[in-house]
């Protein structure tokens, strides 16, 4: 398959509305398009299609239980294509979170396919701000089902370049609306229930929807490993997410130790080190240390983290030892990505 790239700028997208129409027509033909999002770049294809969603997961390598979201440009989408049962709880999601990083999970109508869902009787709906997303989506007119536009197990793309390392040939079109800005997926709630849960962290923060709707409940997948029987209600909830090719492994523990020990790590000639940037120069090897930002700043941890995991499959290395930042806030979707990522293998160095 030849993929085609196009270069879309968010900040003029109504100057690029041909290169829009030949996307739309491809996710109408039920053809595959890898776009932009404000959290991700994510491989679409039309939702109400049952083949389109085949193809997601055959060209991401997707295992078909792992459920898909859809994508929608508006609110009153959500109702198209879900069953709004606590209409007051969904008012304040909306009100506060929608169009944003957030994906809320709710009893599916029944048009919906089962592929999108894996089978569940629920599906996972999303709202994007990203000015591409938005538009692609109206100019498809129908709602576009999109995980991340990454091969399944790999860091997610937060630029098109890690979409074509991944899925060049393997997709119909590939926009490049550079990077998106805040880089990890969105937040997910189910709010079926009497108590709504998060099953994903993202940039719409646990604490942000208790100030909201009161008790909310997280999911023990979020902070420790699924069982192999277990049927995932959400998206990377289940399998090994967001890996390099080089095994990576988390360090806790007391700061001192924790900069003893990857100072150590830092002197092994095949060994990579992922920390702070007020760390970095404590350690030796400097062209094998990569930065998440500063140790404070948590939006800097989510946009760099996929990307600093990709750079590392282009150096000679055979591990990665990383700093597991404070997961409050933001840091919460942080460290769920950095835990799936080592196969929650961690060093505790107290």
């Amino acid at each position: 398959m030849k993929t085609e790239i196009v270069r879309i700028d968010p900040d003029r997208v109504e100057d690029f509305s041909d290169e829009l129409e030949r996307a739309a027509e491809i996710i109408r033909g039920g053809g595959l398009v890898a776009f932009p999002t404000e959290t991700v770049y994510g491989l679409g294809g039309n939702a109400l299609d049952p083949d389109a969603s085949r193809k997601i997961y055959e060209a991401k390598g997707r295992p078909s239980d792992n459920p898909l979201i859809a994508h929608v440009a508006s609110v009153e989408d959500f109702e198209a294509l879900c069953e709004i049962e606590d209409r007051e709880r969904f008012g304040l999601i909306a009100e506060h979170f929608i169009p944003g990083p957030i994906t809320v999970i709710q009893k599916k109508k029944p048009h919906i396919p089962d592929t999108v869902t894996a089978g569940h009787p629920t599906l996972a709906v999303r709202f994007p701000v990203h000015t591409v997303a938005r538009a692609l989506i109206r100019a498809s007119g129908v709602p576009i089902a999109a995980p991340s536009a990454n091969l399944s197990g790999r860091p997610s793309p937060t630029r098109a370049e890690h979409v074509i390392e991944d899925l060049d040939g393997r997709v119909d079109m590939i926009i490049d609306s550079g990077e998106s800005s805040i880089g990890v997926e969105s937040t997910i709630i189910h709010i079926a229930d009497e108590i709504p849960k998060l099953l994903r962290p993202g940039a719409v923060t646990l604490e942000m929807l208790r100030s909201v709707l009161g008790r909310v409940e997280v999911d023990p997948c979020i902070l420790g490993k699924m069982s192999d029987d277990v049927k995932p209600l959400a998206p990377g909830m289940k399998y090994r997410h967001y890996a390099p090719k080089s095994p990576v492994i988390a360090v806790r523990g007391e700061e001192e130790r924790i900069l003893s020990y990857l100072a150590e790590k830092s002197c092994e000639p095949r060994s990579a080190i992922l920390c702070f940037d007020e760390d970095k120069a404590l350690l030796k090897s400097s062209d094998r240390v990569l930065t998440l930002g500063s140790r404070l700043d948590k939006s800097a941890h989510a946009r760099y983290l996929f990307d600093r995991l990709r750079a590392f499959d282009k150096m000679d290395i055979d591990k990665i030892y990383t700093r597991v930042p404070d997961d409050s806030e933001l840091g919460l979707a942080v460290v769920n990505r950095l835990l799936k990522a080592c196969g929650y293998t961690v060093v505790d160095v107290k």
